[in-house]
């Protein structure tokens, strides 16, 4: 079912889904699944990487992963890696937009709200002498009053009161494929998979091509993603990458370390517990069982 074609406006989406927020996580968890992957969940016995994210979302609760998914507290752990030089440059964090000073930030800056999931309340601005302060920041307002009583999709790391604002370096794009997103599948500290993200049109889409660790791209692809086809180099210090992606996920059964490399530059990204909320389907369907075939499932994850 392609509920979107049903209810477009995304609001109208976020405030039904606000409404059932009293429905317990497990019973949305199935229904949302089913909606969007067409598909009944297995929760007892799963082979789906979809499937077991489902549990890993319900189940696993590592105190460090909130505080890895908030866009400002996971500076902290990124340092405590002894990774501190992969942090993008920060020019604020406030918890109200009023106390921001525009003046002082240089023509190109990218805003984000902390506990903010799926690229949701992004703002990005390429142009200060363009920059409507005054919308901008009824915009910032409205994002921060918006905190949901309980996550869209069921991910507790993003369920937070304490919702702010970071104010981040615009990172340029390197080249003519724009600026690249390299997204590494880790489960139990090592690269298996990753997404390459290219060809953006600033804040709107995005194209999406599968590669594995060694840089070759593969058959498969995400439906809900447009196809990401041309040929894209594999980046200067790609293996320091895959190490730095490593050591930021050992502490976990499985995380994606998304990172930038802008000509050698490597720059952090966001650790992501929950791909997609785990609602996606690949074509060919086989990758999902091959994604979770890496991914171990322990007694641990039962409730």
């Amino acid at each position: 079912m392609n509920y979107k074609r049903i209810l477009k406006s995304q609001n109208l989406r976020f405030k039904i889904l606000n409404l059932l927020s009293w429905v317990p996580d497990k019973t949305m968890v199935k229904i949302q699944y089913r909606i969007k992957t067409g598909r009944r969940l297995n929760l007892k016995n799963p082979q789906r990487y979809t499937e077991k994210l489902q549990r890993y979302k319900l189940y696993y609760r590592d105190p460090i992963m909130k505080q890895c998914a908030d866009k400002y507290e996971v500076r902290k752990f990124i340092e405590k890696k002894g990774l501190g030089k992969i942090l993008n440059e920060l020019y604020g964090v406030y918890d109200n937009p009023d106390e921001i000073d525009f003046e002082k930030l240089p023509d190109k800056f990218v805003i984000k709200t902390t506990s903010g999931a799926g690229g949701q309340n992004v703002f990005i601005c390429d142009d200060k002498s363009r920059l409507d302060k005054k919308e901008t920041k009824r915009q910032l307002r409205s994002w921060l009053r918006a905190n949901p009583k309980k996550s869209f999709g069921r991910e507790w790391v993003y369920e937070s009161d304490d919702n702010r604002l970071i104010i981040e370096k615009y990172i340029e794009s390197g080249d003519f494929s724009g600026l690249v997103d390299y997204k590494f599948f880790c489960f139990n500290g090592k690269v298996k998979y990753m997404y390459v993200i290219a060809d953006r049109k600033l804040g709107k889409s995005a194209k999406l091509a599968i590669y594995d660790r060694d840089f070759n791209k593969l058959k498969y692809y995400r439906k809900d993603e447009e196809k990401l086809l041309k040929k894209i180099e594999k980046p200067k210090h790609f293996n320091e990458m895959i190490k730095i992606s490593e050591r930021l996920s050992s502490d976990f059964p499985h995380v994606r370390v998304d990172l930038y490399n802008n000509n050698g530059k490597i720059i952090f990204g966001e650790l992501t517990f929950f791909d997609g909320s785990g609602y996606m389907c690949f074509e060919p369907d086989e990758f999902d069982f091959e994604l979770g075939r890496s991914f171990d499932i322990e007694e641990k994850f039962n409730d």
